[in-house]
């Protein structure tokens, strides 16, 4: 497992995503990432998911402090008030005293952004999570959170794959030493049909979503968390550390991007970034 080490703290690159796994599914695509190996986990309050995978935590019988786990707060839930209370029921579910990181979902005009990172701040100054930070923000976002409220904020998760390029938050993220987690990083199942990751997986023995994985872990302070419900393509996720990317290779990649946003969220996306 490669690791992004970012304020001192280290992450696996790699982890677990459990977006629209729910129920008895959500819990054994989680039990069996873990003993695939997956030690980082992302869930979330709208995901609906949260007992099962805390369930499935505990059930592993791995320590706790040997797993990284994520969950966020609905953009519902941004209020101060409702922040800490929605947080307390997301440990209850979780069956938890503490996550390792939490993030804002995605931002809320209606909610001042100060607001929000005040309660997340004061939710980690009480040890309900070690780290804070969001995800879905733009640039402009991130300037406001961090340079105008002084958040000190451990991540920014958005979506990133090959056929969209992120510079713009990438440059600012490296900038104020944060990570970036890539959420849908084989862009919804896109990468499996292009020629060019077909090719270079081809050449590597591997597929071309494991091309595309390999592609962003590569990359200073990025994680990923892609979703697997079937079993063997869990195993084909994290089967990506015994091969490294050629420069060409990495030059043909990025040159795939297009622009092409695959997720949306209708009332809460921000004003993307174009660049």
């Amino acid at each position: 497992m490669d690791y992004v080490s970012v304020k001192d703290i280290r992450v696996p690159a790699l982890g677990f995503g459990t977006w629209a796994l729910n129920g008895r599914a959500a819990y054994e695509a989680t039990r069996q990432a873990l003993d695939l190996g997956y030690r980082h986990i992302d869930t979330a309050q709208i995901y609906g998911n949260e007992t099962e995978i805390g369930r499935a935590i505990k059930d592993s019988g791995i320590a706790r402090g040997d797993i990284f786990l994520t969950t966020k707060v609905s953009p519902a839930n941004l209020h101060a008030g409702a922040a800490k209370r929605s947080h307390e029921e997301s440990l209850r579910r979780l069956g938890l005293d503490c996550v390792d990181l939490l993030l804002v979902h995605w931002p809320n005009a209606a909610v001042p952004v100060g607001e929000t990172l005040t309660a997340l701040a004061q939710l980690r100054a009480e040890g309900k999570t070690r780290l804070i930070g969001v995800s879905n923000f733009t640039v402009r976002l991130l300037t406001e959170a961090v340079e105008r409220h002084g958040a000190d904020l451990f991540c920014n998760q958005i979506e990133y794959h090959p056929f969209l390029a992120q510079r713009a938050v990438r440059q600012a993220l490296n900038g104020y030493d944060m990570m970036l987690t890539a959420y849908a990083p084989v862009a919804r199942g896109r990468v499996f049909d292009d020629k060019t990751l077909v090719a270079i997986g081809r050449q590597h023995g591997k597929s071309a979503a494991q091309v595309a994985l390999r592609w962003l872990l590569d990359q200073k302070n990025v994680a990923a968390v892609p979703k697997a419900a079937r079993r063997e393509h869990a195993a084909a996720n994290i089967d990506i550390f015994d091969f490294r990317l050629t420069p060409d290779d990495r030059a043909a990649i990025d040159a795939l991007a297009d622009g092409e946003r695959l997720v949306e969220w209708g009332g809460y996306a921000p004003d993307w970034d174009r660049a």
